[in-house]
């Protein structure tokens, strides 16, 4: 089966979304693809239950629609998953579900990319032609489970935290949070609160949403690094020194960290108190696995019945250049939502795009 249209969107997550309703926008035509059987599949079948977005709600639409005015600050997860079937529902957005791509390649002699994909309930193979490519398959759509020694013996559950609910199951259980970033530092919380013994392994700065919300505000008119030298102020005012729990600070502050390498500093819900309490315990690095025992910096073993893996920093699939080029490549090329700068970035990204194909598209 061959189709042809004006643009190929590889991914029906909130950037290949937000991609679609953006081209709709200015009447250029598409197609959209998705592997998995529903739109926006993390958020619906690989996120804990108790998952809020990090940023504050002025900072996570996706273009041409404004969360009701009623919604909270921070989002929960059910009440953003509505927000993207209205999205769905508003942009007429129809993606082809369980159709995988398996290549792409140029044409120099056509101008166009052609595609191939499949199928996945019935195998057929489908071809597609387009203009212009956009890549929005997510830059956390695979799972990432860090490399140590021994791992694959433990004797315990070993969970990823894109498959973890709820700490309901864990409860009287120890266990260990490994990657600490958002999502680990709130599972850490998630299960200590569910009555399970905690350990975590943390490294990264910790700031509030307030702090985050604040800062992503005054860099729109103060320079970075005034404004990063006032959060790192207010969150050692607020926070103290968490040294003695291996959480020491970068020599660049949070927004310019976060803009030149995509990592995060680490939202507390809560879990710095359960620290200083001793409710969770923070440990060092992890040097090996055996069996159940966890051995760490120190010689230090501890036996724990599960750990949960959260993902770390991987460049691959990440585009070569750097933000804020790194949306367009050559020939009708795009990608949408790989910056590491979550839904404002999207929103960047898609705009961008289909300013750019619209440029282009009747020359």
């Amino acid at each position: 089966m061959e189709v042809h249209t004006g643009v190929l969107i590889v991914g029906a997550g909130p950037a290949g979304l937000a991609t679609a309703a953006c081209l709709a926008q200015i009447n250029i035509p598409y197609v959209i693809v998705e592997r998995e059987d529903c739109s926006a599949s993390l958020w619906q079948n690989r996120a804990y239950d108790r998952l809020k977005l990090h940023l504050a709600k002025e900072f996570c639409e996706l273009p041409h629609m404004s969360y009701p005015a009623d919604a909270p600050t921070y989002i929960p997860k059910d009440q953003f998953m509505n927000y993207l079937e209205n999205y769905i529902e508003c942009f007429d957005i129809r993606p082809k579900f369980l159709t995988a791509i398996e290549s792409c390649s140029y044409d120099e002699g056509r101008k166009c990319w052609l595609s191939t994909a499949r199928d996945m309930t019935t195998c057929m193979v489908l071809r597609y032609t387009a203009r212009f490519l956009v890549v929005a398959s997510g830059e956390n759509s695979a799972e990432n489970i860090p490399i140590i020694p021994g791992l694959h013996g433990f004797a315990g559950e070993v969970i990823h935290s894109s498959r973890y609910k709820s700490g309901a199951s864990y409860s009287g259980k120890n266990v260990l949070t490994v990657g600490c970033g958002n999502s680990g530092m709130e599972i850490a919380y998630d299960l200590a609160s569910h009555g399970a013994n905690t350990s975590i392994v943390i490294h990264n700065p910790v700031l509030t949403k307030e702090i985050i919300r604040l800062g992503m505000t005054l860099v729109q008119e103060i320079p970075v690094n005034v404004v990063d030298d006032f959060l790192v102020r207010m969150s050692n005012f607020i926070f103290g020194d968490l040294s003695r729990f291996g959480i020491v600070r970068p020599r660049k502050g949070p927004l310019l960290l976060k803009a030149e390498t995509g990592r995060s500093a680490v939202i507390d819900v809560g879990t710095v108190d359960l620290f200083k309490n001793d409710t969770i315990n923070v440990l060092g690095d992890i040097s090996k696995i055996k069996g159940n025992l966890v051995e760490f910096e120190g010689k230090k073993e501890r036996a724990f019945d599960a750990i949960n893996g959260e993902s770390m920093l991987n460049n691959d699939g990440l585009p070569n250049q750097e933000f804020p080029n790194h949306w367009k490549g050559a020939n009708g090329l795009y990608c949408a939502g790989l910056a590491k700068r979550g839904l404002a970035g999207i929103a960047m990204d898609v705009k961008n795009i289909a300013n750019d194909i619209l440029s282009n598209y009747h020359g």
